[in-house]
């Protein structure tokens, strides 16, 4: 039986009070260091107290509980920075409190939407959309997953604005990410990215960019609207980011930073780990660095093979990928920073999250040319938005695809038997069965690359072998820090496991490109 704890008096009451406030008024409780101290101590207490009543229950998972907990101090740790250091704008503020607040705690249309659908198709709805709009991008990083060049391949600003739209009053959902290409290089009907984010002041939005492209004027119009995160593109130190990047992006990164922190615009660094920086980008000092550029997150990616010159040799080795999670664990346990890793964090949200997800949230991805896919890692569409709106259909369509249903039952059945959570995706870490779907459903390609993974037996027993090893490193963890963990002695949060550390590999600086 699931042990519900109910809001801490105190924090009920400010939210409450922050429910009530005006505009002006919501601002200066969010200012108050008094007030932000006693909401963060409440809301901390309120996580360990979860994490202690679920130590009776018996469907609860100890390690699974324990990470949950460590992400969410870690988020409040993250926020709360963000205000002390006075990262954020007036505008920042008082959507981030409206929407976290007013709408989640306090107004009930999203939950009514969510009802909604969990009654017509008997799960919750996807919580967001990552969107890529456009394929245009000012850089040529080596290993681009999207292939992003010059070109002016673009999702008709219409569609995109509809998809919004249509999110929000079938979903539910208030939150949506934009990858590209670069988001601030897409154009479309005369408008950009931040004309979508300023028509939808209602929604958050996340968008990964490599930065150079943001002015002064850019800043300025985010501080104003105050619902776009943005994701920075680094790959490590300057001489890293540059050879991936080209000459000069770094500082470029550096100068961008400065400007969106004196703006008050939030924002954090995109990682993407390969065996040859996995190391650089999680050392203390690299993480410092970026916290004291004003960083309030991390999402944390590992390469995978596929896009533009997709290679096996660029994935970080499994020794890496087992001390990867490890260490992005113990820096959320003891710097409070967030960071996401869709791999090694997928305990947290149980399991892959692709087409639509499972019932705990989940999203679908649509590129720049209207494809639908699963996710951005797994690059075959059953189905085109442009299709289901021209025979006047609508997002739910996309629920139904049997594609994208036999992806969510895999997903299902992986939770249901408890198979090892450490490797949840099924493109990177059991691309055998998930070549079985796509055999049987024959999504369509969507570029030349993903074509030519299907039809490469090196590509298969690459992922396959790579699999075993993860696995055969990470099973003895996930069953006894996760699964059969003592819990009567571990009401707090349990110390992690120690992991071998990575074999430093000592490669020429070309091969950090290649």
């Amino acid at each position: 039986m699931k042990t519900e704890i109910e809001l801490p008096a105190a924090l009920k009451n400010i939210l409450m009070q922050a429910s009530e406030a005006n505009d002006s008024q919501l601002v200066g409780l969010a200012k108050n260091p008094v007030v932000r101290k006693l909401v963060v101590h409440e809301a901390e207490k309120m996580l360990l107290d979860q994490l202690k009543a679920s130590r009776s229950d018996p469907d609860a998972i100890p390690g699974i509980q324990d990470d949950r907990t460590v992400m969410g101090l870690a988020i409040i740790g993250s926020i709360e920075r963000a205000f002390s250091r006075k990262y954020l704008s007036d505008q920042y503020i008082k959507n981030i409190l409206q929407l976290l607040v007013k709408n989640l705690f306090f107004e009930h249309g999203d939950f009514n939407a969510v009802e909604q659908f969990k009654t017509q198709y008997g799960m919750r709805a996807p919580s967001f959309l990552l969107l890529s709009p456009g394929k245009a991008c000012n850089l040529r990083c080596t290993g681009c997953y999207a292939d992003a060049n010059e070109q002016p391949k673009a999702l008709e600003w219409s569609i995109l604005d509809r998809m919004v739209t249509d999110a929000k009053s079938l979903w539910g959902a208030r939150f949506f990410v934009i990858s590209g290409g670069e988001p601030f290089a897409y154009r479309s009907e005369g408008k950009g990215i931040l004309d979508l984010v300023e028509k939808h002041p209602d929604c958050f939005f996340m968008a990964y960019t490599n930065s150079t492209l943001v002015t002064e004027q850019i800043g300025e119009r985010l501080s104003q609207s105050g619902n776009l995160l943005l994701c920075i593109s680094v790959e490590g130190w300057q001489q890293r980011t540059d050879e991936r990047r080209g000459k000069g992006i770094f500082e470029k990164v550096l100068n961008s930073m400065a400007l969106l922190k004196k703006a008050g615009v939030p924002f954090g660094v995109s990682l993407t780990g390969t065996r040859y920086n996995a190391e650089e980008i999680l050392s203390e000092e690299f993480i410092d660095f970026f916290m004291d550029k004003g960083a309030i997150f991390a999402w944390l990616f590992q390469y995978m093979p596929i896009g533009r010159a997709f290679t096996l040799d660029l994935m970080v080795t499994p020794k890496q990928r087992t001390w990867m999670w490890h260490r992005s664990w113990e820096i959320m346990r003891e710097k409070k920073f967030f960071i996401a890793d869709f791999w090694n964090h997928g305990t947290a949200c149980d399991g892959c999250l692709s087409a639509g997800g499972h019932g705990n949230g989940g999203y679908f991805y649509v590129d720049w040319n209207g494809a639908v896919s699963p996710c951005v890692f797994t690059p075959y569409s059953p189905v085109n938005i442009h299709d289901i709106y021209a025979r006047g259909g609508t997002l739910n369509d996309l629920w139904n695809e049997p594609f994208f249903k036999s992806m969510r039952q895999w997903q299902l059945d992986f939770k249901e038997k408890q198979r090892n959570g450490l490797a949840p995706c099924p493109n990177r870490d059991h691309h055998d069965e998930l070549e079985e779907l796509l055999r049987k459903y024959e999504p369509e390609p969507t570029d030349i690359n993903a074509r030519e993974t299907l039809i490469d037996p090196a590509y298969t027993r690459g992922l396959k072998n790579y699999n075993r090893e993860f696995e055969s490193l990470t099973d003895e963890i996930w069953q006894k820090h996760y699964l059969h963990r003592g819990s009567a002695c571990n009401e707090g949060i349990a110390p992690l496991p120690e992991v071998d550390d990575p074999v430093l590999l000592e490669v020429p600086d070309k091969a950090a490109v290649n």
